[in-house]
């Protein structure tokens, strides 16, 4: 019988995993986020950190099945190697799942605070340590879930995606209680006020955000995007032989942009992929097209910095003024590990050899392009996926926010829309105008609000165009960053110390 009711409680925690990965694209069901931890919650306490954790394997397990395809189809791992790092880095993930579920358990019975009060800041904390420890990977953080509900996310701008976060936990944690209510009517009084709670916070929330989306006004004159797509086949991008193909159609796109009026002409990650600070035939076919054209042009390339007899190497993005000058420059700041660079490279001096074209790329820092006397804060690649990285450009000047990417990597899978929703929350945290150039897509004009202007599909050639305007006033989010989440993760440490005190 114990055995038969640990495998139960082991499918329910499984399956609980499952109806969380499904609110986040695709299939993008955003209103299983609010209960789908409920199952989890209910069965927590007989084994806290084996239920968390069982949850937290069906989440990032379903939710990043993508990591196959990236490792194998463009990374050439074996697919037995590359089924083991997916469920190691699966398995580390799930610990953060565990680690909320057991010290919520933990706290509740040393401290007698229920869940509704102990999971949501536990859980908060840990999401926001997840984007930090081990270079971070923020991926599908629980407030992403929400984007198809704009209203739901436009406190972003006050608490940042952690905060939305917090309000999904805290319904779980809540409807969990109401259920568990049923047959204990002594207890019902004493915890009502969490509902009320639950209550308050998600009304403020939508008040504010119904608010927020219909008060919402750009000044000044605005800015013609074009945004370019080139669907430029991943196998063949950095082939030399591929060079002119690749250059003639971004040149293609981008003429036809520039007869419709477009100022600005953004082109993808590695859009161009030789040094760009190099003269030679494609870089001076994109400079006379910028002169002929008389338009600006920003665009991903590789650059390098000689020291003596040392090189540097940076994935950056030039913006190339009317005239055809490369008038500036903005280097990544966050690398990908094991893609970009290798942690620890002087103790795991083989790992390269295991994995086809890993990078030797040097961060660079937070440094806005300048763009006509304005400031242009550039996001490249998975950059997007952290919150102070665009709140970090906000803060240097930044009016507009461009995320460039090549996200070819992820095929035909759930990856893109996933990167997606989370370029639209950097625009409502900052309220700025985002625009997201992708090699293959998917390729977006996103305003101020979260909401997708327009969007390009997947594999296939596109350009994009309209209108954007800068922005110059800093959100709450922007001004303070993450101090929500951090107020919780000390007040996490508080409790923590005062429960070993009540052994």
């Amino acid at each position: 019988m114990s055995r038969i009711r640990s495998l139960s409680e082991f499918v329910i925690a499984l399956i609980s995993g499952l109806l969380l990965a499904c609110s986040f694209p695709l299939p993008g069901l955003s209103l299983l986020a609010w209960v789908a931890l409920v199952p989890m919650i209910l069965i927590m306490a007989r084994r806290p950190f084996v239920t968390g954790f069982v949850a937290g394997v069906g989440f990032f397990a379903f939710s990043l099945y993508w990591l196959n395809i990236v490792m194998v189809t463009y990374g050439r791992l074996h697919p037995l190697l590359s089924l083991v790092a997916y469920l190691l880095l699966v398995l580390y993930l799930a610990l953060y799942f565990g680690l909320a579920s057991w010290l919520s358990c933990r706290l509740s019975s040393r401290l007698g605070y229920p869940y509704a009060m102990t999971l949501p800041l536990i859980w908060v904390a840990l999401e926001y340590l997840r984007g930090i420890v081990l270079t971070g990977f923020p991926w599908n953080l629980l407030g992403y879930s929400q984007v198809e509900n704009l209203a739901m996310i436009q406190s972003a701008d006050l608490v940042g995606v952690y905060g939305v976060s917090g309000l999904i936990v805290l319904s779980n944690a809540v409807i969990a209680a109401i259920l568990n209510w049923f047959g204990h009517r002594e207890r019902r009084f004493g915890q009502v006020r969490y509902v009320l709670l639950l209550l308050i916070l998600v009304v403020a929330n939508l008040v504010y955000g119904t608010w927020r989306l219909g008060g919402q006004s750009d000044a000044g004159k605005p800015i013609k995007l074009a945004v370019a797509q080139g669907n430029i086949d991943q196998t063949a991008k950095w082939d030399i032989a591929n060079q002119v193909h690749t250059v003639e159609t971004y040149l293609r796109l981008s003429k036809r942009a520039a007869a419709e009026g477009a100022d600005l002409a953004i082109w993808p990650e590695s859009a161009t992929p030789f040094y760009l600070q190099d003269i030679s035939p494609p870089q001076t076919a994109v400079v006379k097209f910028v002169q002929n054209a008389g338009i600006s042009l920003l665009t991903g390339s590789p650059a390098y910095e000689q020291h003596g007899a040392d090189f540097r190497y940076f994935n950056s993005a030039y913006m190339i003024s009317p005239r055809g000058r490369l008038a500036d420059r903005s280097d990544k700041v966050h690398l990908v590990p094991f893609g970009e660079y290798v942690p620890f490279s002087r103790f795991f001096p083989f790992i390269d050899k295991l994995v086809y074209g890993i990078g030797d790329f040097s961060a660079g820092e937070i440094a806005p392009l300048d763009y006509d006397g304005k400031k242009v804060g550039v996001l490249v690649c998975y950059e997007a996926i952290f919150p102070e990285l665009a709140r970090a450009y906000s803060k240097a000047g930044s009016q507009l926010l461009v995320n460039i990417t090549n996200d070819a990597w992820f095929g035909r899978s759930s990856a893109p829309y996933q990167h997606l929703v989370m370029a639209q929350v950097r625009a409502v945290e900052n309220r700025r105008w985002l625009a997201r150039a992708a090699n293959t897509g998917v390729s977006a004009l996103i305003a101020p609000d979260g909401r997708v202007v327009e969007q390009s599909k997947l594999f296939e050639e596109a350009v994009m165009t309209g209108p954007v305007f800068m922005r110059d006033q800093l959100t709450l989010y922007a001004r303070f960053g993450d101090i929500f989440p951090l107020f919780f993760l000390v007040v996490s440490l508080v409790w923590i110390w005062q429960s070993r005190l009540r052994k």
